[in-house]
């Protein structure tokens, strides 16, 4: 059964909402509407795609809560562990090393992800998630895009994260965007480490 989904998904008119061929070649643009204080400040202004917007959140922000909600059940139905969702504390994710990001069209979160540090060196990806009507449309993409800059802003060499054996399509975007397999780190027994070379590597296109 699909998590509840806050928000107006179905009276966003088909004309408002990004063709699925075009999203991933878009420009995001800047918008004079303003992020937070307390946000970092390369991602201080909302960036816009159309009718969704980047915003600079925290983990406890009402923007989230979808997220991980979808993330819990996601989780429980691939993997039978649900509880993962929590495996680390959301300050993790507060500046000045780390920060999550999501992707909103009005009240709804489209897609969402954070960035924690992980070594001095290193920033590790976490909670990569987007809502299950807005798929294939480009916007996971997006949000690796957007936490690449964020780790590039906050003076990171690489880029980390890991995915489960039961999540192919994230498997193959890791893979189609310049992430090398690097085995499994953490501590889940079956996943799939990836990393990228922030000083070597492009930034990923959106």
């Amino acid at each position: 059964m699909r998590a509840p989904f806050h928000g107006r998904q179905g009276t966003v008119r088909p004309a408002e909402r990004p063709a699925p061929a075009t999203l991933g070649s878009l420009t995001l643009v800047e918008s004079t509407q303003r992020a937070p204080a307390d946000c970092q400040e390369h991602a201080a202004t909302r960036r816009t795609l159309l009718s969704v917007k980047c915003v600079s959140v925290r983990l406890g922000d009402p923007e989230v809560a979808p997220l991980l909600l979808d993330l819990h059940r996601e989780y429980e139905t691939r993997y039978g562990d649900g509880d993962s969702v929590h495996d680390v504390d959301g300050a993790e994710f507060d500046p000045p090393t780390g920060g999550f990001l999501v992707l909103v069209d009005g009240d709804t979160t489209v897609a969402g992800g954070g960035l924690r540090q992980y070594d001095a060196t290193t920033a590790e990806v976490k909670r990569m998630w987007t809502n299950p009507d807005y798929r294939r449309q480009g916007h996971a993409k997006t949000i690796l895009g957007e936490l690449e800059k964020l780790a590039r802003d906050l003076g990171y060499e690489r880029m980390r994260l890991e995915t489960g054996y039961a999540q192919p399509e994230a498997l193959a975007l890791y893979r189609s965007l310049g992430f090398i397999d690097i085995g499994n780190y953490g501590i889940y027994e079956h996943a799939s480490g990836f990393e990228l070379l922030l000083s070597r590597a492009q930034e990923v296109p959106v």
